[in-house]
């Protein structure tokens, strides 16, 4: 079982079904998932802006699948901060997944894709990050995919 992080924007995404939607289901059925006050917030907030351009039915689908993934994820409170995204606001994930000794962090945003394993390592923040695909598909088990 991995300890797995979850971006914001996949979460929102798996509202869309596909990868990101596999990847929310596996995740939460298989894995131990961590999330941050701030993450939390994130989520609130994207909900609050998506309530306009969802259907009520993906907005309601939305919303059980985050009262699910907040009822069975770990909350960690962050009290160290890594800075090493290009896009600052990425960070809270690096951070979070340094505290809760994350094994993967599931994302779609280049920013922190880019990131290279040895930099992770540098930092203290041990895990892969790995798109939903790639965490759909297995890949976590298997090295770098850099």
């Amino acid at each position: 079982m991995a300890k797995v992080v979850i971006d914001a924007n996949v979460i929102i995404s798996s509202a869309f079904g596909g990868k990101p939607l596999e990847a929310v289901i596996r995740a939460i059925g298989k894995h131990e998932v961590y999330i941050s006050q701030s993450v939390k917030k994130e989520l609130e907030g994207v909900i609050i802006k998506l309530s306009k351009k969802l259907s009520e039915e993906q907005l309601a689908f939305v919303r059980e699948k985050f009262g699910e993934l907040l009822g069975m994820a770990k909350l960690v409170s962050i009290s160290t901060h890594v800075a090493m995204s290009r896009d600052a606001k990425d960070d809270h994930y690096l951070s979070l997944c340094k505290k809760a000794g994350a094994d993967i962090l599931i994302t779609g945003d280049k920013d922190l894709l880019v990131i290279s394993p040895e930099s992770l390592k540098k930092n203290g923040v041990l895990c892969r990050i790995i798109t939903p695909q790639e965490f759909v598909e297995g890949f976590y088990g298997r090295g770098p995919h850099h």
